[in-house]
């Protein structure tokens, strides 16, 4: 059951009780239904179902505002449900995750607070107007944004970054993010925005990707990455070989 355990302006946070210091935190994307907040993603496998790391503590981060963490008060719902969990039990690693706005949500928590791991899933590199050419898909969200405080998406200095990318319509955001140290991409060419995490999850591969990348094993992460229809962004475009699409 989760409990809900801040809430404060458009952001609320959900915990799933668990056993063990490693905690995921998961961050919602916009959701279907605007009229709604929008509802806790990746419960399974933020919690390590199927896997031996389950039940394994869980936190569910929510913008009804759909800010792309820009909204006033991302810093306070981490820190103080983050606070708020430690005075439950110890907290050792943490990973974050999401899909969307959820994924650009992610990478900006590891710049916020102490991150190990951000698994970042369709992640927009910028939702300036004008940061991506063309890209017209959330402006009626991004639009509203004010002041933009995280035009960009932030890739981590300290913990390592695994971003994935649908390659039918996602790639003039990939293609924009720089290479940085502790950071990989992973294009999948024939899924889209939209498909790719149900594709990961219906061939069994979306936990293992996470609990790969939980235990720091590249070889193996990169080994279901493919079995599922990904590669690295160096292997598919290679640096300076493509301008990138817009």
């Amino acid at each position: 059951m989760l409990e809900r355990i801040w809430e404060a302006g458009p952001y609320a946070v959900d915990y799933l009780p668990g056993r063990g210091a490693d905690l995921v935190i998961a961050f919602a994307s916009v959701g279907h239904d605007p009229a709604r907040p929008p509802a806790p993603e990746f419960i399974a496998s933020a919690s390590g179902r199927g896997t031996a790391a389950h039940p394994r503590p869980a936190l569910f981060v929510s913008d009804e505002s759909r800010s792309w963490a820009n909204a006033p008060g991302f810093e306070a719902a981490l820190e103080g449900s983050l606070a708020r969990l430690r005075a439950r039990q110890e907290v050792a690693r943490i990973a974050t995750l999401g899909l969307s706005m959820g994924a650009f949500a992610a990478l900006v928590a590891a710049q916020v607070i102490p991150v190990d791991l951000v698994l970042a899933f369709g992640p927009q590199y910028s939702i300036a107007p004008g940061g991506v050419p063309g890209e017209t898909r959330w402006a009626e969200w991004t639009a509203r944004i004010a002041p933009l405080r995280w035009p960009v998406a932030p890739l981590p200095a300290l913990a390592q970054a695994w971003l994935f990318h649908g390659g039918v319509d996602d790639l003039p955001h990939a293609l924009r993010f720089e290479a940085h140290p502790g950071s990989e991409q992973i294009i999948f060419p024939a899924q889209s925005h939209a498909s790719l995490v149900p594709h990961l999850k219906n061939r069994g591969a979306l936990s293992g990707l996470i609990e790969a990348a939980r235990a720091g094993d590249r070889r193996r992460l990169l080994r279901i990455a493919a079995s599922a229809g990904g590669a690295r962004r160096a292997k598919l475009f290679p640096p300076g070989a493509a301008a990138i699409p817009r």
